[in-house]
């Protein structure tokens, strides 16, 4: 890199997260170059010297380029400066200084620059004192923070998502702008937004930075469904816990257990439907029956509000909210037949299921936590002993409607579904063994007692 620079006679500089992440000695492949010149240009002299194979794409409309090589990720781009329309956080960019470059970064510890010119190679241009940020722990913009976030909306975001990552807090003034700027955020894309979302939760503490959201009333206009959990409500002197940092417990809990990404949408979108169960009962007190039924049906708005894909991944999510109450209530009778149900209904999610159910358990009493937690181990006992057991996994009965159209003359459809069914509920209750000639034989008795023709006796 140092000599190309040397010979386009285009100075140039790594700067932002992989100087930043350099200095925390943390791993990265994502190397961001800035040049005083062509973005475009210096890419390609770039990529004839590099070795190894490389793809390199152009975008010359915003004049930067990106070259991909086996180990990594080197975006050029030219000097530039930009100005913003109060309405669109899509900047005008013209050809700028170095100065102009460096006010328009987001935050101090992404500010800092590594020469890789000749005659100040390797040395740290830090316009922004941001390595004594960096070495504080502080989030801070470089420039008037009010300016930066009312430019780049989802800038509030990003210095939210790195406190959260790195483990910072953010400067008083700093955040201060994003509470009186957290309106802004609507003129963002929700792609955008959801991006940033999901790497705050992709870190391993994302309960931060949900507090932040919150605190900073941003929570309130992207997720509002999620603010309705806040809050506890007492009657007679009974009341119940806080749902809001209750699921941010379990969200905390079910990151130390997995990175799967669409588990830890399961975990904030779990008891997303108290608010609209809540009843109060005066004996009972507080209750939010059917909340899981509720919740996985308003899994599907939220996901499609949220630019989230509406395939198998938020099907998985719509399972794992409808299902987590079940192991709980198995753990205190743990039957083959009710276990089957499970693996049937789970599928192959059934240990992400139990993960979620572990991750789930938040009580201050650590004897009801041993007490529930041992229930699991023996659901889970039992779940490995039913699918050996009965080969279970991607179960299905073996009784199908053409089975039963060929047995009977049906006087309406809906007898196929209710002898299918019934079927299902007799296998999975061990009443009938999961094989053809068994289970067709209990359908034929079953169909008698509905009334219904065989179709040998008409023949």
């Amino acid at each position: 890199m140092s000599e190309v620079a040397e010979r386009t006679g285009m100075p140039a500089w790594v700067v932002g997260g992989y100087v930043r992440d350099l200095l925390l000695k943390n791993p990265s492949k994502d190397i961001d170059m800035v040049v005083l010149g062509s973005g475009v240009d210096f890419a390609r002299e770039l990529a004839h010297v590099l070795p190894g194979e490389k793809h390199v794409s152009y975008f010359r409309n915003f004049g930067t380029a990106q070259i991909k090589t086996t180990d990594w990720v080197i975006e050029c781009i030219g000097a530039r400066k930009e100005s913003y329309n109060r309405e669109s956080r899509k900047p005008a960019v013209e050809n700028g200084s170095l100065e102009d470059d460096q006010l328009r970064r987001d935050f101090t510890i992404n500010s800092m620059y590594l020469s890789l010119n000749a005659q100040d190679f390797g040395e740290l241009l830090d316009p922004f004192n941001g390595l004594q940020d960096l070495q504080d722990g502080i989030i801070r913009t470089p420039t008037d923070p009010d300016i930066t976030f009312s430019d780049d909306p989802l800038r509030m975001m990003r210095a939210i998502r790195f406190a959260t990552r790195l483990g910072f807090s953010i400067a008083a003034d700093t955040w201060q702008a994003i509470e009186q700027n957290a309106e802004r955020i609507r003129i963002v894309s929700q792609e955008r937004i959801t991006d940033e979302l999901n790497g705050i939760i992709m870190c391993s503490k994302p309960s931060i930075g949900f507090r932040f959201l919150y605190d900073s009333k941003l929570l309130h206009i992207i997720f509002p469904e999620l603010c309705e959990l806040q809050g506890v409500e007492t009657r007679n002197g009974k009341g119940h816990k806080d749902n809001f940092y209750h699921t941010l417990q379990v969200l905390d809990q079910i990151c130390a257990m997995t990175d799967n990404l669409w588990l830890r949408w399961s975990a904030i979108l779990h008891d997303i439907a108290k608010p609209a169960t809540k009843r109060f009962d005066p004996v009972a007190g507080w209750t939010f029956h059917g909340h899981e039924d509720r919740g996985a049906r308003m899994v599907k708005a939220i996901f499609r509000r949220m630019r989230l894909p509406l395939d198998e991944k938020m099907r998985y999510v719509e399972k794992m909210v409808m299902l987590h109450l079940r192991p709980i209530v198995l753990a205190t009778d743990v039957t083959d037949s009710a276990v089957r149900r499970l693996i049937v209904d789970a599928g192959e999610d059934v240990l992400d299921l139990i993960t979620l159910c572990r991750a789930d358990i938040t009580s201050k009493n650590e004897a009801k936590v041993k007490r529930h937690l041992q229930g699991l181990d023996r659901v889970l006992a039992k779940i490995q002993d039913v699918t050996e057991k009965d080969a279970m996994r991607n179960w299905q009965p073996v009784i199908t409607g053409n089975h039963i159209m060929e047995l009977f003359e049906l006087p309406h459809p809906r007898y196929i579904g209710e002898l299918k069914n019934a079927a299902r509920e007799a296998i999975l209750e061990g009443t009938v063994p999961n094989e053809l000639e068994p289970a067709l034989n209990w359908v034929k008795e079953k169909g008698l007692e509905l009334g219904l023709t065989p179709k040998s006796v008409t023949r």
